[in-house]
Parts: structure tokens; sequence; C-alpha cells
């Protein structure tokens, strides 16, 4: 409880590991809040908890709530899981997808996610998992940093395509982008540009908590 009241003043570490695929993990007090970083950026909770719920919203709760499966690739902590379920009421399944053993290690010990129920975590590359499954989902919330850069394998057509053929009929996508520099920008423009507008409605949020652009792509069939 000390640490809980004193992290308003300044942030307080509890824990520290590091990570091939992250460099470093870090779980830290700040305002009063458990949050997952990586050396550079936040992981999970946090501001990443805000952008990724903004996202979320803008899909409808309501709407998300009538929804059967769910795929999260890159959990980190699991966050956004954790909104899923304690704000919308989310009682369909979730899949989770993280290359990462270590930070599910730590998202299990400080922030409990090996408690929920209707999720199933699976370790694995996101890339090739999307290449295996033969299920489909509702909404693909794609979430993949390695600290602050992206795989580049997030903006191939073919990766792009393969997700679109994952969705159910009037599924949705939502993509978590760090906006750095000029290039960055360009890459999202090509993931948008990368769907039928005869097929798909694409929405970009600009400057989400500054350095983050959502884009959440729904089906129309």
């Amino acid at each position: 409880m000390f640490k809980k009241l004193f992290s308003y003043i300044i942030p307080i570490n509890v824990f520290q590991q590091k990570s091939n695929i992250s460099q470093t993990l870090e779980v830290t007090w700040t305002d009063g809040q458990l949050v997952l970083d990586s050396k550079n950026t936040n992981y999970s909770y946090g501001s990443l908890q805000r952008i990724l719920r903004k996202g979320l919203k803008f899909i409808g709760f309501e709407r998300i709530k009538t929804m059967d499966n769910i795929l999260v690739l890159g959990v980190a902590g699991g966050s956004v899981i954790k909104t899923l379920v304690d704000e919308i009421n989310f009682e369909g399944k979730i899949i989770g997808v993280e290359i990462d053993k270590y930070v599910i290690s730590i998202a299990n010990e400080y922030f409990h996610l090996d408690q929920i129920k209707n999720l199933e975590i699976i370790i694995d590359d996101a890339f090739e998992f999307v290449l295996k499954t033969n299920n489909s989902y509702d909404l693909i919330i794609i979430d993949i940093f390695q600290d602050i850069k992206m795989p580049n394998f997030l903006f191939e057509t073919f990766f792009i395509n393969r997700i679109c053929d994952l969705l159910q009929p009037k599924g949705f996508i939502l993509f978590n982008t760090m906006v750095l520099n000029e290039k960055q920008k360009k890459l999202n423009l090509g993931f948008l540009n990368a769907f039928d507008t005869t097929h798909y409605t694409t929405t970009k949020l600009h400057k989400v908590e500054e350095l983050n652009e959502l884009i959440v792509v729904e089906s129309k069939l």
C-alpha cells in the first residue's frame, strides 16, 4: 500500500527482467497503478490501456459484448484483455497470442491474467499463428511491438490478406501503431490502402496519446 500511495509522487519499480524480445521488462507502480513497460515505452496498462480502450469504444462496447470470438495478437501484460473482461463484460472466447513467454509469466504474477476463464494464451509468433489457425474471429486486435519497433510483416500484403480471411462477416480489425517518423506514416497509409473499400470501411484515429495511431477496419460483408 505504501508503494502504491508513494507512486503518485514518483514511479516505483518493483520488478525488472531482461528479455530477448523486448530488451527490458519492468513492472512499476505509477500514479497508484501497476504498469508494464519496456525500455522505451509502455507495454500494458497506463497509456496503452487508454489507447486501446479508445479503439474499443469507437467500435462500441455493446457491439463487442455480442461477439463470440476475439483474437489478440500481442498480449504483453494483458491490459486490453482486462478491458474486454472487466469493463465490457465480454463473455465469449479470447485467444491471446504472445511471442515472449517471459512477459506472460509477468502478466500472470502481477496482473493475474491466468485467472481469466474465457482466455486462452498461446505462446507463438503472431505471423506463424495466423498462417496456422483455422478459426475465424469477430474482432482481431493487433498490438505488436518490440520496444518501440513494429515488425515489418504487419504491413505486408500477405499478412493483411490473411487476417482479412480470418474475419467473420461484419468483423473488425483494431490495429495499434506508433508514429514516430515519416516512414511509419507511410507504412500506416500503405496498410490503409491495402483494403478494398467496396468490402471494408477503414478509419484512422490520429494522435491517440500523442504518438499512437489506431486503425479500425470493418468488414462490410
